[in-house]
Parts: C-alpha cells; sequence; structure tokens
C-alpha cells in the first residue's frame, strides 16, 4: 500500500502464487475476490502517522526549563494514548529563522506547536546567532506557513502570549490554528498543551482537543481557559 496524498491510498496487489495474494506488505491465503476486496478496504482506511514538530525559542524571558517541561509533558500524554503509534514527536531548540525553515523542510510536520513568546505586532520571538531576540514578522510567517499547508500542515499551536495576531494571518492558509488572545501562566499554557495532545493521542478531533485542553485549564482553578482561541478555515484558500 502507498500513500499517495493525504487521506488517498493506492493498493499494490501482487502475483496470484500458490493460492496467495500480496496486499501491499501483507500476505492473504486462500483470498476469494471478496475477501481480498474486504483486505484492501481494511488497508486504506489505515489513518497515517502524523508528525508534531516542536519549536521552542527562548531569548530573552523564558528558561529552557520551563520550555522543557512543556515538550516532555506533551511527549507523556502522547506516549500514554491508545492511538500513540500514530505520532511521531520531532523537537528543535533554541531556533532562529533560518532553523524554522529548515525544520519545515526536513520534517514536513503535519503539526507545528511553537513554545515561547509572541508580539502583537512584532511577530514570534525568535533567536539569533548569539541568542538575542530575532522577531519573524507575521506576513513573513503567514507566506511561509502558506508554502507548507499544500504540502501537509494541517494545525499550528502557538503556545505563546499575544499570538493572537500571528493565528489569525496563518489561519487563512493553514485549516486549525490555535493561539492566545492574552498573557497565560506557564502552567496554563503547560495545561492546555497537555490537554490537546492527551486528546489527540486519544483519538479526538483538532476540535475536541482544543476543547479538552481549555477544559484542563478550567479543571484547575485557573481563569484562563478562554484565552487559547481556535482559528478554523472553513473553505480552501485562494491560489
Amino acid at each position: 500500500m502507498t500513500n499517495s496524498g493525504q487521506g488517498k491510498y493506492s493498493i499494490n496487489i501482487g502475483q496470484i502464487t500458490g493460492g496467495e495474494v500480496q496486499v501491499g506488505d501483507r500476505t492473504y491465503a486462500n483470498a476469494s475476490p471478496a475477501n481480498l476486496a474486504l483486505a484492501a478496504g481494511v488497508e486504506a482506511r489505515q489513518p497515517a502517522q502524523r508528525t508534531i514538530l516542536v519549536l521552542a525559542a527562548s531569548p530573552v524571558d523564558r528558561s529552557h526549563e520551563q520550555l522543557g517541561r512543556e515538550v516532555r509533558e506533551i511527549d507523556a500524554g502522547l506516549r500514554l494514548g491508545k492511538h500513540r503509534n500514530l505520532f511521531h514527536l520531532e523537537q528543535r531548540w533554541a531556533v532562529r529563522p533560518e532553523d524554522l525553515r529548515r525544520s519545515l523542510l526536513e520534517i514536513q510536520p503535519q503539526i507545528l506547536h511553537f513554545c515561547g513568546e509572541a508580539g502583537e505586532t512584532q511577530g514570534l520571538a525568535l533567536e539569533n546567532a548569539l541568542g538575542q531576540t530575532q522577531w519573524a514578522a507575521t506576513d513573513a510567517l503567514s507566506d511561509l506557513f502558506k508554502l507548507f499547508a499544500s504540502r501537509g500542515l494541517e494545525c499550528v499551536v502557538l503556545n505563546a502570549y499575544h499570538s493572537t495576531t500571528q493565528a489569525t494571518a496563518i489561519a487563512q492558509h493553514v485549516r486549525w490554528v490555535i493561539g492566545m488572545s492574552d498573557a497565560i501562566e506557564r502552567r496554563a499554557a503547560i495545561l492546555f498543551a497537555v490537554g490537546f495532545y492527551d486528546a489527540l493521542g486519544a483519538g479526538w478531533s483538532y476540535q475536541d482537543a482544543y476543547e479538552l485542553g481549555c477544559n484542563a485549564i478550567a479543571l484547575e482553578g485557573i481563569p484562563q481557559d478562554l484565552i487559547p482561541v481556535l482559528q478554523k478555515r472553513e473553505s480552501q484558500p485562494p491560489l
């Protein structure tokens, strides 16, 4: 079986020898036409693995320890999920603008999760060669993600303060985008991330995972469960 596009599969049927039929990487003995069609249907319905790329930048006022905790909690939630085999987690730290571009090219993720800071007008706070703040402008981010939306990028999570402006721009091209409408406590941000990825690991949709992430904040009695904002693009973006 080969994946020829998002949600599309072709079934490679080999030679029938000795009553055996090859469907993808499986061999079926004494397969009748009806059973063969059923087997092919089962193969075609198998969901593809999704890669999560976590990018972390800490140029000024966030410690790597805090970022490390967020990534560890995300990884733990996915590992405990019943659909953990459907997710692969990649991490990149001290991200510079060129690292953002190169990691997207290298990994081709379905989900991108950014841990760091944002500015309402400046963009995302990445790092330069000296570890100081290097702003990635909102328009440039939108243009970058537009290129990868057609290459399988489904969801972007900006777990960064005041990132609604960037989320709105990216949502013109990527179907599911989550940003933060205000400053959010680190504990609340981590709770949201844990709830969101726990739900994805359990096989939930992006919409339901977002709602569970918000509820994870509320359950802890933190009045910041409305700060994460989900934006969904309903229609295809213009070419």
